[in-house]
């Protein structure tokens, strides 16, 4: 079996001394281009897997004329510049041209991307039969649309400031993953990624669990414990569902970002908090503090950069492209060679996945069981579900009950499947959560009469 192509055009010499010294290029059969020739007609000769460009000239003619050529969908470009801003590549990168990387180089998240189209190349040389990913890759995102290389352009340039990012997506989105390639593509990549789920932590050991606590702190405090600050220390803390932290507790956030100092719990001394912080909610920034579930001076700063990820249903192609992706994978774990037949495919794509990349990959892991050779729609059970449900949303209902008798059953049957979480109940029959806790207190003073 042949090896992948590589095509280098790098003038910069010591650009191109450091991207040949990667061991990644040498896993592939290397074409270097001949200088002061047009690349672009070298590299359609070469007929090349993969492509170095080093763009330094608003007037190259082959960077203009790549748009229009059959090579620009055939191979997957790496581009190397100084960072001036060119209008040319910017719409190259913004059709899905590959990836940008500027100065000051990053040769090792460099040389991890050309092992990954190394290896998706490799596979697809090795076994035409066995199912694919081909989707680009940026840090842990996956995705070809416009909306995904929008998404990664973004965080390109936020990733190396020290602004702290606020992603704002619905649940199933892959916003810690967003998160994670922030990390990845930052100055702190050495550093420690540390998430928290602020929805899942005890009102009684919020502190605790941020800032740490000291031994015989607090009954049951045996021992010194780190919190979340000091185990990121020179890192990135992901801050999750940040809107889940209850309200009253937000201001010893807010005093931390404001100083930079904390002090864990039973502690004399005070800390100097060291790290950049991303956080996260599926819920609308302007909701949320409507509701006053969030601190708007938290918002403000949490928010230094908004990211917004876009929806499943929002990423052309991608539904399509992530289900070949996440089985292409179970398959090489496994060993096996299932497929999508054409129907499943279809299916896929014309589902609105409302649960996003998450509620994607649980079908295709189901249907992944299911299936013998070929997954058929039939495996896809996600779809025929959601339809039973919109057929049967009315069924129990009794004629004549009264409004607010219906309301309340409502609430109280989402607010149980959502293990009491208010705001996970609030959001999914469309209501406030102020509204929520309103008619809670209602029932629960009816009770008490």
């Amino acid at each position: 079996m042949s090896s992948p192509k590589l095509f280098m055009h790098i003038k910069e010499p010591s650009l191109a001394s450091n991207l040949l010294s990667l061991n990644s290029v040498s896993q592939y059969e290397l074409n270097i281009s001949h200088q002061g020739e047009n690349w672009l007609d070298q590299l359609t000769l070469a007929k090349c897997d993969v492509a170095l460009i080093e763009v330094n000239s608003l007037d190259d003619i082959a960077l203009k004329e790549l748009i229009h050529s059959p090579v620009f969908y055939q191979t997957e470009f790496l581009f190397f510049s100084q960072g001036e801003p060119d209008p040319i590549l910017d719409q190259l990168m913004n059709k899905g041209a590959g990836f940008h990387y500027r100065a000051p180089f990053h040769f090792k998240l460099i040389e991890s991307s050309l092992d990954d189209v190394f290896r998706e190349l490799s596979a697809i040389k090795g076994n035409t039969n066995t199912q694919t990913s081909y989707l680009d890759q940026f840090g842990l995102l996956v995705g070809s649309s416009t909306a995904m290389h929008s998404l990664y352009q973004t965080i390109r340039k936020v990733a190396v400031t020290k602004a702290n990012a606020f992603i704002i997506g619905e649940s199933g989105t892959g916003k810690e993953l967003i998160a994670n390639t922030l990390h990845v593509f930052s100055q702190r990549a050495e550093a420690p990624f540390v998430a928290i789920n602020c929805g899942a932590l005890s009102p009684e050991l919020i502190d605790s669990e941020l800032f740490g606590h000291v031994k015989g702190a607090f009954t049951g405090a045996h021992k010194d414990h780190q919190g979340v600050f000091e185990q990121a220390e020179g890192g990135t803390l992901f801050l999750d569902e940040v809107t889940e932290m209850p309200y009253e507790h937000q201001v010893k956030l807010l005093r931390v970002l404001e100083s930079g100092e904390y002090k864990p719990v039973g502690a004399q001394q005070v800390k100097i908090a060291n790290v950049r912080i991303v956080a996260a909610t599926n819920r609308t920034p302007h909701d949320a503090i409507r509701d006053e579930v969030l601190r708007e001076d938290l918002y403000f700063r949490l928010a230094q950069f908004p990211i917004m990820v876009p929806r499943l249903r929002d990423r052309e192609g991608d539904a399509c492209g992530l289900a070949q992706h996440f089985l292409a994978y179970r398959n090489a774990q496994d060993g096996e060679h299932k497929q999508f037949s054409a129907k499943s495919l279809d299916k896929i794509n014309h589902y609105v996945w409302p649960g996003n990349v998450r509620e994607l990959k649980h079908a295709i892991e189901r249907a992944y069981i299911l299936a013998d050779d070929t997954i058929h729609p039939d495996h896809l059970i996600t779809n025929d579900v959601n339809h039973q449900v919109e057929q049967d949303k009315t069924a129990g209902i009794p004629f004549g009950m009264r409004l607010d008798d219906i309301e309340k059953i409502a609430i109280l049957k989402t607010l149980k499947q959502n293990n009491g979480n208010r705001t996970d109940t609030a959001h999914q029959l469309g209501i406030s959560v102020k509204t929520l806790y309103n008619k809670l207190d209602k029932y629960e003073s009816i009770k008490a009469i």
